[in-house]
Formats: structure tokens, C-alpha cells, sequence
């Protein structure tokens, strides 16, 4: 299988261009945090609170343009809580819109495989109409969960490829 690493973890990643954004950008009181486990996984956990018209935590990594028309899906390693979260993309960071992927959690290391025809395309929770990613360019990668429930959360990321 060809592959691309887009990002892979290890104990001297710089989370410098991983970026947290909870609800708080619309006034909700939600929380959480992005650091390196010492197996060297990010670990991406907090509290979502259905407080003040918030309920979702998302951690971003924008990166430079990268062409992914040779690839037809994105592979993600994970080990979650049994919760369901958000994989999301975005070919450009200037499109306000991203699209997403739905994935349960089970507690254990999960490879999940999340094939290109099947992100689609979302803005602020809403599905929108239009094309499903169109997986020529990558700007933006992102995990979010937004589960309409207050919940403490933990995802432990290995690794994003996109592959053949």
C-alpha cells in the first residue's frame, strides 16, 4: 500500500501547529488540551459542556499544502474511550467549510480506515449541499467531538496517512 504521512507522533513532536478550539469561540464554556503521552501519542482530551449553547472540543493541525491526488483515503490510528468523534479535513485553510467523518471509539488501538468519497462537507455542525471531499489538496486535519452530551473525553492519536 502506498502511503503519505501527514503527521505521525513520537516523544519530540512540537505541537506547535496543533491548535485547540472549543466552543468558547461562541461563548460556550467547553475545555481541552493537546500534549505528548511518554509512548509518544497525542493525547487530546478534556470536558465538552452543553453550557451557554456550547458542546464540542476540536484540535486542528494545519500544515503546508499537500497534494493528495495520488490517494484515494486517509488511515488514522487511534485509541479512544468508546466515544464518537470527528475526523475532519480541509483542502484549503481559506474554506470556511471542512468535511467530516464519523468514528467510534472502543477503548482499544483502532486503524480506521476513512476513504475520500466519504467526508462530507460541513460549517458549524450543518451538513451542507454539496460535493464530498474532493481529495485533490490538504491543508487542515482535525479530530472534534461533539456529541450533544456533557462528557469528559480522551482520544490518543499515533498517527494520520493518506494512502492508496
Amino acid at each position: 500500500m502506498n502511503t503519505l504521512t501527514i503527521y505521525n507522533f513520537t516523544t519530540v513532536s512540537s505541537l506547535k501547529n496543533w491548535k485547540i478550539i472549543d466552543d468558547i469561540v461562541m461563548g460556550g464554556i467547553s475545555s481541552s488540551s493537546i500534549n505528548i503521552n511518554k509512548d509518544g501519542n497525542g493525547v487530546f482530551k478534556g470536558h465538552v459542556s452543553l453550557e451557554n449553547n456550547g458542546g464540542f472540543s476540536s484540535l486542528r493541525h494545519q500544515i503546508s499544502t499537500v497534494d493528495i491526488s495520488g490517494f484515494n483515503h486517509f488511515q488514522i490510528r487511534v485509541k479512544g474511550d468508546g466515544k464518537n468523534y470527528q475526523f475532519r479535513v480541509k483542502s484549503s485553510i481559506n474554506e470556511s467549510h471542512s468535511y467530516k467523518f464519523k468514528f467510534s471509539t472502543n477503548k482499544e488501538w483502532q486503524t480506521i480506515k476513512i476513504p475520500f468519497s466519504d467526508l462530507q462537507p460541513t460549517f458549524r455542525g450543518r451538513d451542507l449541499r454539496m460535493p464530498n471531499f474532493p481529495g485533490l489538496e490538504l491543508q487542515e486535519t482535525a479530530f472534534l467531538i461533539a456529541n450533544k452530551t456533557e462528557e469528559d473525553f480522551i482520544l490518543e492519536i499515533d498517527y494520520i496517512k493518506a494512502c492508496k
